[in-house]
């Protein structure tokens, strides 16, 4: 990996991110079963994935459906501080990431600032995006600042161009949005993604913005699977991995550890 998240993992051609989809909190509606049972099933999750052989870790709020558009509630924040500081306390050699759904970048650099993560993603970090939630705004004006009074300049702030599960608001060459991920709202990595949650990454696409991104790291966000992961390497500076490494594919079901390795195979 090129550019400012080069040092995390240095000597890796394309490091593996895995993701610790976290079941509803509470407070959100599809919420059941208590806070210990859910961070009991994300420390699993972090175990299958590291005994597995990736390279990094990332925590969202997955099954906080319908998600906030903007700003989470305290209990969310709360809830997410205390379940990423035990996966932290567990695999402190792991970089760790924070993603908290479906734009709140800003509480996520909070908990990241808390337990020591390295890097936090942002679905919309400049622009506007149309998506289920309504209109989401960029929050790089708001989110770089708060990085620099807490001093929190080595947490990364990976950012998505063109995000899964939304549309532009007006027609827009993503090479024009890189370039404003890059040089105005200052990201430290930029992610590609299909449409959706597990849609394959269009490797003409990611080379369009590996062409316009120079050295900053671009990353594949959805649609790795097993079939498609050495292919997509050539084209990126690393992956992010969910649904292809749960149990039958399915995103909301546990993580496989023999589906890792299986993957972590046709990378390395």
């Amino acid at each position: 990996m090129v550019g400012a998240v080069h040092s995390r993992w240095s000597g890796v051609a394309c490091p593996v991110i895995g993701m610790i989809h976290l079941s509803a909190l509470p407070g959100a509606p599809r919420y059941a079963g208590s806070p210990q049972s859910i961070e009991a099933a994300a420390l699993a999750d972090a175990e299958a994935l590291v005994e597995g052989g990736v390279d990094g870790l990332m925590i969202e709020n997955f099954g906080d459906v319908p998600f906030m558009p903007a700003r989470v509630e305290a209990v969310t924040v709360s809830h997410m501080t205390a379940i990423a500081a035990a996966v932290r306390g567990q695999w402190s050699k792991v970089p760790l990431g924070i993603n908290v759904l479906r734009n709140d970048g800003r509480s996520a650099l909070a908990i990241a600032h808390a337990i020591g993560a390295q890097f936090i993603r942002v679905n919309v970090l400049c622009g506007a995006r149309l998506a289920d939630q309504g209109i989401l705004n960029g929050i790089a004006h708001d989110l770089m600042r708060d990085r620099a009074a807490l001093g929190a300049g080595s947490i990364d702030v990976w950012a998505d161009v063109q995000v899964k599960h939304s549309v532009a608001l007006g027609p827009c060459p993503i090479e024009h949005e890189v370039a404003d991920v890059k040089g105005r709202g200052l990201a430290d990595a930029i992610i590609v993604s299909g449409a959706a949650t597990g849609s394959e990454t269009d490797p003409d696409h990611l080379d369009a913005v590996r062409r316009v991104a120079g050295d900053v790291p671009v990353l594949v966000g959805s649609g790795v699977t097993v079939q498609t992961v050495a292919s997509l390497a050539g084209h990126c500076d690393g992956v992010i991995v969910g649904t292809a490494v749960k149990r039958d594919g399915v995103a909301a079901n546990p993580v496989d550890v023999s589906r890792v390795r299986d993957l972590l195979k046709q990378v390395r």
